[in-house]
């Protein structure tokens, strides 16, 4: 039976590129050999000049993990640092990865250039892949849903584990593969992947007329149909790709329509929008309950970090003990 570990960093609202590139993952992969963790340490490494919002953050995106259809008694869910034996587990592994592993990190590039107003030229957020290892490896995890952009960390932890193997000559964790669902990349309003640094999201939160008002005002279409009568390729539309997602039955028909000028983009969009909020009707409602039942979630989130650290303490006794720490 494989083991599942994943999380998300408390830095906002979740949104449409969450919920397809993991969340939809960590509802079907789900079972009692599964831990969903908000990653709020992971959040310090860019929110560290904010930190009094990170608490707040991280009620969001529980409230976003139940509506979404993540089940407290099939998985554990629980807030990294409640577990300490992450950020051990982290210390240990930062002593064995070469520094030149952690500077070739695409997503280190990508994310300094992304974020430039914050400064982060800082131990923790070059470091952090290595934190991301430990809490992989804390529970032996052999299988990580992720969205497209963390398969680089999924690499840099199993080279991590692969070099204490042969450092201390006794091997404690399994080699995890990330697992990606039928969407990993989703586009934003603009095109580009959605991401809250580009301001180009759909959130979970929104509601139906937020929504609405997004997709008229703002999402993008294909640049080629700068007029109605212009002929488009609904492959380039970020548009179409919502349609295969939550229209898939008319999506030959929209793609006609789009080929042959026989239906202007407003039609399209209004059309999309209506399947997209009656699939987002749902989760709406379960935020809605969610969101009165704080004390049930403060239970849920306890309970998730007891059973958190019994996995992980064990796993920390045998790393250390490998490494000499314990005789």
């Amino acid at each position: 039976m494989s083991r599942i570990l994943s999380g998300t960093r408390p830095t906002g609202k979740l949104h449409l590129g969450h919920l397809l590139g993991t969340l939809e993952n960590y509802r079907k992969m789900q079972g009692h050999d599964s831990f969903f963790m908000i990653a709020d340490l992971h959040a310090l490494t860019t929110e560290y000049e904010h930190k009094t919002t990170i608490a707040e953050k991280t009620t969001e995106v529980m409230v976003d993990y139940l509506a979404s259809g993540l089940d407290p008694e099939k998985c554990t869910i629980f807030i990294q640092s409640e577990v300490q034996e992450h950020a051990m587990l982290g210390l240990l592994f930062s002593m064995i990865t070469p520094l030149g592993w952690l500077e070739r990190n695409p997503t280190y590039k990508d994310q300094i250039r992304e974020l430039k107003g914050k400064d982060l030229h800082t131990h923790g957020f070059l470091g952090y892949p290595v934190l991301q290892a430990a809490d992989i490896a804390i529970y032996k995890a052999d299988k990580v849903p992720v969205g497209e952009d963390q398969l680089p960390h999924i690499e840099l932890t199993r080279e991590i584990i692969r070099r204490f193997h042969h450092l201390y000559e006794k091997e404690v964790f399994p080699e995890p593969d990330g697992v990606l669902t039928q969407a990993p990349r989703v586009p934003g309003l603009d095109g580009r992947k959605m991401s809250k640094s580009y301001g180009n999201c759909i959130y979970l939160s929104d509601t139906r007329e937020e929504v609405t008002k997004k997709v008229l005002t703002q999402m993008v279409t294909d640049p080629a149909r700068k007029r109605r009568e212009d002929k488009g390729d609904p492959e380039k539309c970020p548009v179409f790709f919502y349609h295969k997602l939550f229209n898939p039955d008319n999506t030959d028909a929209v793609a006609c329509a789009c080929r042959n000028a026989t239906r202007g983009c407003v039609d399209c969009k209004k059309e999309m929008c209506e399947k997209l909020n009656q699939y987002l009707d749902p989760i709406r409602e379960k935020r809605a309950l969610w969101l009165k039942k704080t004390k049930e979630i403060r239970e849920i989130l306890d309970k998730g970090a007891v059973r958190a650290r019994s996995v992980a303490s064990q796993t920390l006794k045998e790393a250390s003990r490998a490494m000499g720490l314990l005789p």
